[in-house]
């Protein structure tokens, strides 16, 4: 059965939002015709009819296929597996930008119409909307009459283009490639007419061994957009196309040694070699990628945390809701923008495609946002709607999250991001009260686990290799897609309440509202771990004698032996070495303030410590803005390796209240310990009057 590429299209437009489209919206959304349209969808109804499916109109001409969900789900298998017949305009502008950033001379405009199949005219508006569609990334097409067609731009510049090409209009696609790949079954010559399948195996694999570990896991997005980064620089460099020689990144991270491993075993497995431009630049491009997991972002940022905090305040006071005491979305806005920050600072702007949906439908949350983020980060000129339409979506998963009332089980699968992960579960949770838990896992993930233990599976990109029924919804959950799942659900009623103990109903009181019913244990352990850690930081608490040393390294190692003596750590000399590592990676100093937060997390520490020197001779260090500042007062906060989210929040609570207000840096600069003790104690007392006495 042949399939034209227009005709895979409409099918896959139509599934994706059952009798939301019409002939008219599809001509628009495939830039056709209407009457090309209802020429294609007679063809479109003679392939369903093989699946013994049908095309029906609802009243406001919504097209919609009906049938058996079996069958549904037998025809996005055969278009998942299936090659169309001819090239999109989409396809053929990639094959045009591929074939001009191949080749450094110029093409004739009859040569190059020749190579896409297409007439000149057609090249012509080709290259029109790629000129558009170049300059944001400072690349010119230039076109002179007797010379021929030219790209002319940085190859840092044509490396974000191209990659920003693959990942915005072939990321389904290159989900799917990455997955046959795995598999052993893609058959094509290239993925995507450009990336050579051998490296691509590899460098997922790699990838997926190197940052599959606690502190390093990556939202699905950028994960799959640190592969493709990696096989266009592979290539490129490969091909001969030299990034310029200039200074990207100087400081020594994780992100670096994480990129030179994967680089070094690429070197071993082929005839390639990465240049020092090229590590560097795919070290920016993983500084900038989004953590998959909110609690592997570092409790200690001080200054980002108190800016995200002053967020956090403004917009609930827009709102009239009082989000400042949700310290998931407070670690989450964190895990969001310290990456985000470093993007735009290094003009690398992230595509968000959901930005004009966000803006339609949270209009007053994402003006209150835009406000907000304006007026905290105003060194960054204009701030992105993109980058802003991320945020709110962290927002709107906190305000859904206040009203849950939730009773089966989910998997929701969202290469989107964090925010939109979690804003989906959240919106899913309270939609549809059957749902008892939802549980987001990513692709890589989702391929390591019995997927038959969910009793649904829902995500926002097609699963070529789940041999399971799903439903596919948008990111923002419409209103047609919680009918869908509502669908689901009443069609399966049977084989999902098999095994199942049915539910009483609670009694219902007008009056009062609904609560949300934990488990005992899981309070009891957050009540444990609060505790515990509060204990921790007042017992351990004290202010040593003014250190007299030259050198504050020299302090940091007494302190050290003195914790080693309370029991407090093991081998000092290791975590000595851990601290100086974290001073590597960037600077500790805390601007304005004269304090250094000297902190680390290790399997060596046993209980959290902070403790505070104050330095007879002060010293010049990094601060966390860049700038070097004059060290007064040394901070040492360390933790254990492994912290419960309850230990996360009070850590992170005292490193944040230590820049809070002006009079707070004055006791933290102070040497009065007793002073110190107070304002630690009046922190916590609030904390635990907010979170858990609620008198």
């Amino acid at each position: 059965m042949f399939i034209t590429s227009r005709e895979k299209a409409i099918i896959e437009l139509i599934i994706k939002t059952s009798g939301k489209h019409t002939a008219f919206s599809i001509a628009s959304s495939l830039s056709v015709s209407v009457r090309t349209i209802q020429r294609d969808l007679k063809s479109v109804e003679k392939i369903l009819e093989h699946f013994d499916l049908h095309l029906q109109r609802n009243t406001n001409e919504g097209l919609i296929i009906e049938g058996r969900n079996e069958q549904i789900f037998r025809l996005i298998q055969h278009l998942t597996g299936s090659h169309p017949v001819d090239q999109t305009p989409k396809e053929r502008k990639l094959l045009l930008l591929l074939v001009l950033m191949e080749e450094a001379e110029s093409f004739k405009i009859q040569a190059l119409a020749s190579d896409l199949g297409v007439s000149i005219t057609t090249l012509s508006m080709y290259l029109d909307e790629l000129t558009e569609w170049l300059q944001p990334f400072h690349i010119e097409l230039s076109r002179k009459r007797g010379v021929g067609v030219e790209l002319k731009g940085r190859e840092e510049s044509k490396r974000k283009a191209l990659a920003h090409c693959f990942l915005m209009d072939f990321n389904e696609e290159m989900i799917e490639s990455l997955f046959l790949l795995e598999e052993g079954k893609y058959q094509q010559e290239k993925v995507l007419h450009y990336f050579l399948p051998h490296y691509m195996r590899a460098i997922d694999r790699l990838v997926n061994e190197t940052m599959n570990n606690r502190y390093s896991r990556l939202a699905d997005s950028d994960y799959i957009g640190l592969i493709v980064h990696i096989g266009i620089t592979m290539q490129r460099t490969e091909a001969g196309f030299y990034l310029e020689e200039e200074l990207f990144l100087s400081e020594e991270t994780d992100e670096h040694s994480q990129v030179m491993a994967i680089c070094a075993q690429l070197e071993e497995f082929f005839s390639v070699s990465f240049t020092k431009e090229d590590v560097e630049y795919l070290t920016t491009v993983l500084k900038g990628s989004k953590l998959q997991e909110a609690a592997a972002v570092p409790y200690d940022s001080v200054v980002l945390g108190q800016m995200i905090k002053r967020v956090i305040q403004d917009v609930s006071s827009q709102l009239h809701v009082d989000l400042t005491h949700d310290f998931s979305l407070f670690q989450g806005l964190l895990a969001h923008m310290e990456p985000a920050l470093f993007r735009l600072k290094q003009q690398m702007g992230l595509f968000n495609p959901l930005t004009e949906e966000i803006k339609r439908k949270y209009p007053v949350l994402f003006l209150a946002v835009k406000n907000s983020v304006e007026k905290e980060f105003e060194e960054i000129e204009p701030f992105p709607d993109d980058e802003i339409a991320f945020i709110v979506l962290h927002f709107g998963s906190a305000l859904v999250m206040q009203e849950e009332n939730i009773a089966l089980k989910a998997l929701v699968v969202c290469p989107t991001g964090i925010g939109a992960s979690r804003m989906l579960a959240s919106r899913i949770k309270k939609e549809i009260i059957e749902i008892d838990s939802v549980e987001i896992k990513s692709l890589k993930e989702i391929g390591q686990q019995n997927v038959h233990t969910f009793d649904i599976i829902i995500s926002t990109v097609r699963l070529p290799l789940i041999h399971t029924e799903y439903v596919l919804v948008n990111p923002l959950l419409s209103t047609e897609d919680i009918m869908a799942i509502k669908g689901f659900l009443q069609k399966n009623v049977e084989k999902l309440t098999k095994n199942k103990k049915y539910k009483k109903p609670l009694p219902k009181e007008e009056d009062s509202p609904v609560k949300v019913e934990r488990p005992l244990t899981e309070l009891l352990k957050e009540l444990k771990d609060t505790q515990q850690s509060i204990e921790a930081l007042i017992e351990h608490f004290r202010v040593h004698p003014i250190a007299q040393a030259q050198d504050y390294n020299q302090t940091i190692k007494e302190m050290l032996e003195k914790a080693e003596q309370d029991e407090l750590l093991s081998q000092a000399p290791l975590v000595f070495e851990a601290l100086k590592n974290r001073e590597r990676k960037g600077g500790l100093g805390i601007p304005n303030t004269g304090m250094g937060l000297f902190h680390c997390r290790s399997e060596h520490v046993h209980e959290l410590v902070f403790q505070i020197a104050y330095l007879h001779h002060p010293c010049l260090i990094k601060g966390m803005d860049g700038n070097e500042i004059n060290m007064k007062s040394l901070l040492l906060m360390l933790a254990p390796e492994e912290l419960s989210a309850k230990e996360q929040e009070i850590i992170s609570l005292l490193s944040t209240s230590l820049i809070e207000s002006n009079e707070a840096i004055m006791i933290f600069s102070s040497s009065n310990e007793e002073m110190i003790r107070t304002k630690m104690e009046s922190i916590f007392l609030d904390y635990l009057h907010t979170n858990l006495i609620k008198e």
